[in-house]
C-alpha cells in the first residue's frame, strides 16, 4: 500500500541526518495521499541506519495504523492534526535541530533579518506558546498540533507563505507540498536561525528586513510572477 509514497517519505527521512538536522532518532518526516486520506510516517525510535522504505507506517487522519508492523512516530497526532487543518500541505518534518531549538527554548520567533530567510519564509517564523500542564498531560502531541494551527489562525498567518513554526521549549515543525520540500524548509529554517542568532549577537540595531526587500526575495521565487530558476521547473 502506498509504496511510492513510502519510498518518498523514507528518502526524505534519510535526508535529515545527511543535512545535519537530527541527532540519534530525534526527528521524523511524513507525507500524505490526499485522495486516500492516508499518510505515511517514520516509525518511532528506530535508528536511521536501520530504516528501510518498507518500515514506513501508513496511518489514517485520526492517527490509526492502517499498515505497518512498527509503531508510528510518537508525533503522529501532531502530523495528523496539521494535515486535517493545513489542507494544501503534502509533507511535514519535525526536528530538534539546535539553532531552531535555541529560539524555541527562548520562546522567540526567528526574525526575518536576511534575504536567505526571505527566499523561503515571508516574514518571521513564529514561536507558538508553550503547552500548559493540562495540555501536556491530556494529549501532548495532539495539542502540539492544535497550538500551531491556533497561532496561525489567531494571527492570520498564511501557512503556505510561512511553512514552519517553532513550538516553545520544544522545537521546529515545517511543511511543504511534498515530504522532500518539508525537509528543504526545515534546513532553511535551521540556517536562518543560525544567521539570525549571530546577527542579533553582533548589533543592537534594528536589522529586520524592510518590507520591500522581503517582498522582492519572497515573490521572485513564489507566485505567478516568480522568475528565479528555470522556466520549465522552478527551483526550490
Amino acid at each position: 500500500m502506498l509504496e511510492k509514497l513510502k519510498q518518498e517519505v523514507y528518502d526524505a527521512n534519510m535526508e535529515l541526518p545527511e543535512l545535519g538536522l537530527v541527532t540519534f532518532t530525534w526527528g521524523n518526516v511524513s507525507g500524505i495521499d490526499r485522495e486516500k486520506g492516508l499518510f505515511v510516517i517514520k516509525p518511532s525510535g528506530v535508528e536511521y541506519s536501520e530504516l528501510s522504505a518498507s518500515d514506513m507506517v501508513v496511518v489514517d487522519l485520526d492517527g490509526n495504523v492502517v499498515e505497518g508492523e512498527l509503531n508510528p512516530s510518537s508525533d503522529t497526532p501532531t502530523h495528523a492534526y496539521l494535515y486535517r487543518h493545513f489542507l494544501n500541505i503534502g509533507g511535514i518534518t519535525h526536528t530538534h535541530s539546535p539553532w531552531g531549538v535555541a529560539f524555541a527554548a527562548a520562546k522567540m520567533a526567528i526574525p526575518a533579518v536576511s534575504t536567505t530567510h526571505a527566499d523561503t519564509f515571508y516574514g518571521d517564523i513564529p514561536c507558538v506558546p508553550a503547552l500548559n500542564e493540562n495540555q501536556i498531560n491530556s494529549a501532548y502531541e495532539l495539542n502540539t498540533g492544535k497550538v500551531i494551527v491556533k497561532e496561525f489562525e489567531n494571527r492570520k498567518l498564511d501557512y503556505n507563505a510561512i511553512p514552519a513554526a517553532l513550538v516553545s521549549q520544544h522545537g521546529p515543525f515545517s511543511w511543504g507540498a511534498t515530504p522532500k520540500k518539508s525537509v528543504y524548509n526545515a534546513k532553511v529554517l535551521e540556517v536562518s536561525a543560525e544567521i539570525s542568532y549571530r546577527a542579533l549577537q553582533s548589533t543592537q540595531a534594528d536589522i529586520r528586513l524592510p518590507q520591500y526587500l522581503l517582498d522582492k526575495h519572497y515573490y521572485r521565487k513564489h507566485g505567478d510572477e516568480a522568475y528565479y530558476g528555470q522556466s520549465s521547473t522552478k527551483s526550490m
